[in-house]
């Protein structure tokens, strides 16, 4: 049977020790979450998901979800762990309090997404897309919107959902059909078919709050003409209570690779009543909202099943015996060594450490600018949250995603045979991992967003930005000794970023298919710097520790030695994705379609 620990050690380290949030007393959300606060909230998160979550997460792998007589019903006990999560505030967690929210840090909140995502990731889809639909309305819907769905979807009494692809059409939305007809009341007849809705029947919660792209009639063709509106499966009387059902109905649940425990939805809108957010034709600006919280939390989920692998793969290597050490037994009294002492097993387990602890800063690190560009009462550090939040998006969630999934199957291979066996779950980790490399936006389509968009965006104001971050690091560290491997590593894959932008500045203009034919590798290359930059970060802390002779002595070597492993084996990447990008689109684009 698989398991689960949160990785509290690490957390605690990288909020209070590398990121030092504590520093942030001052501002709204961090003054309720001093380190005392913020760490007993993550110890009694850990033991929810331990202890409920976790052992749920084979049962819905098996179960599913069913759809009989129009009626969705989750695996047994989803509804059970549901309401202990209702009761215990979590949905709360990081809500504005003017509308029934503990206003926490982002960064909190994401750590506690990170631990339920690791102990059942199908499970934390349902409060996560809630979350999603709270921020469009927070941020874009009428007061009289705010004050009927906000209070209870913070609560979590009910969930929200967002309606984005049709049959028809994905990433394309100006493709889209469905329809709204205006009302002489103000609202509008919408009619249409919505398909992979996460979480979209269930029965969790009393009422789903959907939130629907449409075209109103009339409006013109493309991205341009399209409008979001709240569209409740209950509608909802002048008393807060509900009514009748609304013209919303679940026409299939889809049969998927993964997420089992997770109602994936066709969802048919026949004149349904909705309520139009935001400006009319605006849709895409109050759903970016939705989507770019939402990237955060795949990129999240891709961290969490690679970390949740990794450990049942540490303590299947630590037990398993197989062969003899390369020089000489190390287990002289077993029949057997534990296959950990083997180099190839050590290389798979030392690569999913280097990428767990590396891309977790990140994760936080980038959810801190989030939290900055909200709360910091300095008009700069705003600006820099936010183009830090537009630039670091895709890249998180592309490559937090691709390497997750990567780890997720190398977990598997340490298992050998047993690793394609149900029993051992390693199957689940790798079928649940690969959604989150191609839900909201294709991993494809976040580099075309990373080089296409992000890069020219603002004169490249968010590039140049994190430049000064990365110089402003490699100047604090250069000079000692002990951080020698990091600086030279940093160094490396700055300037290997900055020759890919450059590149890209002086010939994807002249053939944009240079820009696609580069834009993964760039993700990439992006991505690895961020984590070069990250560990070099916990490395100097880590060795101040160690010479102020504070704290726990192994586990700051312990962190020195994977960001050693992770700037000798795995940063050097950049350069052959450099590589890769300055051969352009020739030859990517040489053979005629007939050819393949």
């Amino acid at each position: 049977m698989p398991s689960y620990k949160a990785p509290l050690r690490d957390y605690r380290f990288l909020l209070h020790e590398v990121l030092d949030i504590d520093q942030y007393a001052a501002l709204p959300g961090f003054a309720e979450a001093p380190a005392d606060i913020a760490n007993a909230i993550l110890e009694e998160a850990a033991k929810f998901a331990e202890d409920v979550l976790q052992p749920l997460n084979q049962v819905g792998d098996a179960q599913g979800c069913t759809l009989e007589n129009g009626t969705v019903t989750t695996p047994d006990g989803f509804k059970q762990a549901y309401d202990m999560l209702v009761e215990g505030g979590w949905p709360a967690l990081v809500a504005a309090p003017e509308w029934g929210g503990q206003g926490l840090p982002l960064v909190l909140g994401t750590v506690f997404n990170e631990i339920v995502s690791a102990a059942n990731m199908a499970f934390g889809m349902y409060p996560g897309l809630s979350h999603g639909a709270y921020s469009a309305l927070l941020n874009h819907g009428s007061d009289e919107l705010k004050k009927i769905y906000l209070p209870k979807l913070v609560t979590g009494e009910w969930t929200g959902t967002m309606n984005l692809t049709e049959p028809h059409c994905g990433t394309d939305l100006g493709l889209m059909r469905t329809k709204a007809v205006p009302q002489s009341d103000g609202s509008f007849k919408i009619t249409g078919q919505k398909i992979f809705i996460s979480a979209g029947d269930h029965d969790l919660a009393d009422n789903i709050i959907h939130l629907v792209l449409a075209r109103i009639e009339g409006a013109s063709d493309g991205i341009k003409g399209v409008s979001l509106f709240v569209v409740p499966k209950f509608l909802v009387k002048d008393d807060g209570g509900l009514g009748p059902s609304n013209g919303v109905s679940t026409g299939a649940l889809e049969e998927k690779m993964g997420i089992h425990g997770n109602a994936t939805c066709v969802l048919n809108y026949d004149e349904a009543v909705g309520w139009l957010v935001g400006k009319e034709h605006k849709g895409m600006r109050a759903m970016f909202t939705m989507m770019n919280e939402a990237r955060l939390g795949v990129g999240l989920q891709g961290l969490s099943q690679s970390e949740v692998a990794y450990q049942n793969a540490v303590t299947y290597a630590r037990d398993r015996l197989q062969g003899r050490s390369l020089t000489g037994p190390k287990a002289p009294d077993k029949a057997a060594d534990p296959i950990i002492v083997h180099p190839d097993i050590r290389r798979i387990l030392m690569t999913a450490k280097a990428f767990n602890e590396g891309g977790r800063a990140f994760l936080l690190w980038t959810a801190l600018w989030g939290d900055l560009l909200h709360k910091s009462p300095d008009a700069q550090t705003r600006q820099t949250g936010e183009d830090m939040m537009a630039l670091l998006t895709p890249v998180v969630k592309g490559y937090l995603t691709d390497k997750g999934f990567a780890n997720a199957v190398e977990a598997q291979q340490v298992y050998g045979g047993h690793g394609y066996i149900d029993e051992w779950g390693m199957g689940q980790f790798v079928r649940d991992a690969r959604i989150s490399m191609i839900y909201e936006g294709a991993n494809g389509i976040q580099a075309l967003d990373l080089v296409g968009r992000k890069l020219a965006q603002n004169g490249g104001r968010a590039v140049t930005a994190f430049y000064a971050q990365v110089d402003g690091l490699l100047k604090d560290v250069e000079g000692i000794p002990e951080l020698e491997a990091f600086h030279k590593g940093l160094g490396s894959a700055h300037a290997d970023l900055e020759q890919a932008t450059a590149w890209f500045m002086e010939n994807a203009l002249e053939n944009f298919d240079h820009a696609g034919a580069g834009s993964t590798d760039y993700l990439h290359l992006f991505g690895l710097t961020g984590l070069a930059f990250m560990w070099t970060k916990i490395a100097q802390t880590a060795h101040g520790k160690l010479a102020a002779g504070d704290g726990d002595e192994g586990f700051y070597e312990t962190k020195l030695a994977t960001g050693e492993y992770f700037m000798a084996r795995l940063c050097p990447e950049t350069s052959l994705h450099l590589a890769r990008i300055r051969t352009g689109a020739d030859l990517v684009m040489k053979l005629d379609a007939e050819a393949f």
